[in-house]
């Protein structure tokens, strides 16, 4: 009997994914190559539905005799493995993204005399809009919980913007830009307690408290799907930390952030301008531990924010702090520096590599900011947080429009500055 082989996600099963694999029955045995999640998250955003998921409904579809899979959005390793005498695919892979993918499949199935057979797309279906639709309908905590651990394992890191209210939280879920045919987007949020006190006009001294730090987290749930990082200083005292922890986690927040310093919180951005004191490794490993024994699942992270280099005590003891950390079962390591470059955060990911139990890295270039995202990863780390560049853009386009209004005594002078009121009815669902 031929094989077939088709290509597919199917994260949203629907009656194109059908019609396909009912068409490709008509030439052969089928084999489905199913996108693992890295391979989907390469040019997209990460399925809702895990490669587990998706593999045991696509085995249960009619026609369907193997289901194997594709480790890439390039076919050719599973062709060459395979070597099907058909490979069907949706007539709509012609440009865009998977354009460069359809011309490697062709010149792959030349060796050995294939065929690419293309289906007509199916009219009045758009994955594409059952993306939006779910969007719409929203996601459950447990489902937003697990998401972070799955953008981790998937993708080359996760790309972290700071929200401070559900505006900025839209952004985040629905800005994107295509660049060298891949969509580009954020993946997570990071809930700063610096924008969230300053959103409220409060200093960053833990002013704010942490009920009122839940409702903002609430806001952003409430319009957003994506999972989101808590920034909760250095998590207040062992007790009563571990509440913080099963708050968190049945709110639906991936992971909370927590720093090793112990007395009022001042920025860390002052360095050792102002007073901060370094809490003892025993301390802060005894506060990890109670996090942890404290949450329910296994999805949940506590991220361990060693501040060494802020209050300069060098490499060694950031070293030597990360290794403990870890051991105390910390789920991820982040390391801070206010250093305008970037070379103590790179001397910092040579060592930190070498470790055996190495977890997942952080990185905040806050004033390291002229480094790019490619050097940082090529250092070794997995999540980059951009963590207040959205708080500081709104202050002065917001200041600019009220000395606008002063200075000319009407608005007109600065409507280039503002938003249309259309844009903005057509911005947040369920206004019109």
């Amino acid at each position: 009997m031929k094989k077939v082989y088709v290509g597919m996600s199917a994260d949203l099963i629907h009656p194109g994914h059908i019609n396909i694999i009912m068409e490709a029955t008509k030439f052969g045995e089928v084999t489905i190559g199913l996108l693992t999640d890295k391979a989907i998250a390469s040019y997209k955003r990460l399925p809702f539905l895990t490669y587990e998921q998706r593999k045991v409904v696509i085995e249960q579809i009619k026609g369907v005799e193997h289901v194997v899979p594709q480790n890439t959005l390039d076919y050719t390793a599973n062709l060459i493995e395979d070597k099907p005498d058909y490979v069907v695919h949706g007539d709509d892979w012609g440009s865009g993204v998977q354009a460069g993918t359809r011309q490697k499949v062709i010149e792959t199935l030349k060796k050995w005399n294939g065929k690419l057979i293309e289906v007509p797309y199916t009219p009045g279906i758009s994955s594409t809009q059952l993306n939006n639709d779910l969007k719409t309908i929203g996601t459950t905590p447990n489902i937003r919980l697990r998401t972070l651990r799955r953008l981790i394992a998937a993708k080359p890191f996760v790309r972290v913007l700071e929200v401070h209210n559900g505006l900025t939280g839209l952004i985040v879920e629905n800005f994107k830009i295509e660049q060298n045919s891949t969509v580009r987007e954020f993946d997570c949020m990071w809930a700063s307690s610096l924008t969230d006190s300053t959103a409220k006009g409060k200093p960053d001294i833990e002013a704010v408290d942490m009920t009122s730090r839940m409702d903002t987290v609430n806001s952003v749930f409430e319009v957003t799907t994506k999972p989101l990082i808590f920034d909760a200083d250095n998590g207040g005292r062992p007790e009563h930390f571990s509440f913080t922890v099963k708050s968190l986690e049945r709110l639906g927040v991936s992971a909370v952030i927590i720093e090793d310093k112990v007395g009022l919180k001042k920025n860390s951005l002052f360095g050792t301008e102002v007073p901060q004191v370094q809490d003892s490794i025993e301390n802060f490993c005894n506060k990890i531990r109670v996090g942890k024994t404290a949450q329910i699942t296994g999805d949940f992270m506590i991220i361990a924010r060693i501040e060494s280099f802020i209050l300069r005590k060098g490499l060694d003891d950031s070293i030597k702090r990360a290794i403990a950390y870890i051991e105390a079962g910390v789920d991820s390591i982040m390391i801070h520096s206010k250093k305008q470059e970037p070379e103590e955060i790179f001397e910092f990911c040579k060592q930190y590599n070498k470790l055996d139990n190495r977890v997942p890295l952080v990185v905040v270039p806050s004033s390291y900011n002229k480094v790019y995202e490619d050097d940082l990863v090529a250092a070794g780390a997995n999540i980059i947080i951009y963590a207040n560049q959205m708080l500081r853009a709104a202050y002065p386009a917001m200041v600019n429009v009220a000395e606008s209004i002063l200075k000319h005594g009407r608005s007109y002078d600065c409507n280039e500055k503002c938003m249309p009121i259309k844009e903005i009815l057509n911005l947040i669902p369920g206004t019109r």
